[in-house]
């Protein structure tokens, strides 16, 4: 236990190497030690050696079948492998193991909106927020599959519960924008992206939409602001130059015909 103890500490530590070799000695003093074996798992997912991780969380699984944590991250190392119909069987195991454990629920979800089934994926949010109705998370997540569903009305309750329970997640904000957008409420949408930016000013994407909002409210000047600020960010965001360069043109224009009617 002691070198499990020490590898759980230095993981705790973003050490994740270190913690690993921590595992490997618990693991050789007992080979059969299915919790070292699934925490080895965990850092190695960290490290982004998910493959790895994978053969670690088996050894977990094949010593003890009920070891519904090791079921757990195996399909969260699967899902990072892109295997998102893998990752749902290894979710369902730990479902079956332990089916109160809304997090495999909300992965589940996930999962299964990678694969566009979108209404099974609402169904196992809706079971993450039945065991865990505070779970902002999946509160947000079921908001994201409303909303590709053309359902923003939903999609923003959806939101709005996850804002209830955690207001500081700029991501959220950012998620509520979009839907407000599609509902050309941009009043709404402007104060929800300066919401998101408020929390994190390094929120490009916030940046970018709320250029976009002043463009179609014609308010150039601002709109360019809020580009500048997006590319400053993310240099790399060639559609935010696009549109400040398509306002800095709209505006040249627009101050063209001023002085011609003058």
């Amino acid at each position: 236990m002691a070198w499990n103890n020490k590898g759980l500490a230095l993981y705790k530590s973003n050490k994740s190497d270190e913690a690993i070799k921590a595992f490997d000695k618990a693991i050789g003093i007992d080979p059969q030690n299915s919790k070292a074996l699934n925490n080895k798992g965990i850092a190695l997912v960290k490290l982004g050696k998910s493959e790895e991780a994978i053969t670690e969380f088996d050894k977990a699984i094949e010593i003890n079948p009920n070891n519904s944590d090791a079921w757990y991250n195996k399909g969260i190392a699967l899902d990072d492998l892109g295997k998102y119909d893998e990752a749902i069987k290894a979710y369902d195991k730990e479902i079956e193991i332990n089916p109160r454990h809304p997090n495999t629920w909300d992965s589940k979800g996930n999962a299964l909106n990678k694969l566009n089934k979108f209404d099974e994926a609402i169904i196992a949010y809706d079971k993450a927020i039945e065991i865990n109705p505070q779970s902002s998370m999946a509160w947000n997540n079921k908001g994201l599959v409303l909303y590709k569903l053309n359902k923003s009305d939903e999609a923003i309750i959806a939101y709005d519960k996850a804002i209830e329970i955690n207001p500081n997640d700029s991501d959220v904000w950012y998620n509520k924008g979009l839907a407000l957008d599609d509902l050309n409420k941009y009043d709404e949408v402007i104060k929800a992206f300066d919401k998101a930016i408020e929390i994190n000013p390094q929120n490009s994407m916030a940046w970018y939409n709320k250029g976009l909002v002043l463009y179609k409210l014609n308010k150039y000047d601002e709109a360019i602001k809020a580009y500048e600020k997006a590319i400053e960010i993310n240099p790399q965001n060639s559609m935010a130059w696009y549109k400040k360069r398509l306002s800095l043109h709209i505006l040249s224009s627009t101050t063209s015909i001023n002085q011609t009617l003058i």
